[in-house]
């Protein structure tokens, strides 16, 4: 039997009045903004206190995206007697991300914790070379990076924080033992004076 002449029609046009009575589900962007997952991959941003400019993830980079300049600078010695030390001066700190593929292999290999994630997304230009941010635009998206998760509770302590508590304690038990010494030469001290008129004929 030959089909009805614009059945297809109206069974197009049925589907579409059943889809039109019911709750949308898609998320109209940009006025309803994505719920990102914690670690999502959006933008790295740069905590420049932290880079000794190792070069590390610029040799690791796979794409080469990363520009890094430095020079070296002299300290005087912190004792008289002591030598000079140099250390490297981070000049320019730069990431392509046109040419980015967000493997994160640099902020994985950075010893230092000096880059991040950033689950900003949004900052396409409509100039290619305004996607090689420079290390003032790097530190901005510093702001947007979220706190990392908090640490399992049967976890190991890390060894930096384990270190450093043990130095702190060592610090305050010194510090209490001096405090305690000076005590005890006051109490002598008044003792002695005591003793002292006491004896006077």
């Amino acid at each position: 039997m030959p089909p009805i002449p614009g059945s297809g029609l109206a069974k197009g046009l049925a589907v579409t009045l059943r889809t039109m009575t019911r709750k949308t589900v898609t998320a109209q962007y940009p006025d309803t903004q994505p719920e990102l997952p914690p670690r999502s991959r959006g933008v790295i941003g740069l905590f420049e206190e932290n880079c000794t400019v190792c070069m590390l993830c610029a040799r690791e980079c796979p794409d080469w995206c990363i520009y890094i300049d430095s020079h070296k600078e002299t300290s005087p010695p912190a004792a008289p007697g002591g030598r000079e030390r140099s250390r490297n001066v981070l000049d320019r700190f730069a990431i392509d991300f046109s040419l980015c593929m967000y493997c994160g292999i640099c902020i994985e290999v950075c010893p230092f914790d000096a880059l991040f994630w950033s689950p900003e997304f949004e900052y396409a230009e409509t100039d290619i070379h305004e996607l090689t941010h420079e290390r003032d635009k790097l530190r901005e998206w510093m702001w947007t990076v979220p706190e990392p998760p908090a640490l399992d509770p049967g976890a190991e302590e890390p060894k930096e924080i384990a270190a450093a508590r043990k130095a702190a304690d060592k610090l305050a038990a010194q510090r209490a033992q001096a405090q305690q010494d000076q005590t005890d030469e006051k109490i002598q001290d008044g003792k002695n004076q005591a003793d002292e008129k006491g004896g006077t004929p």
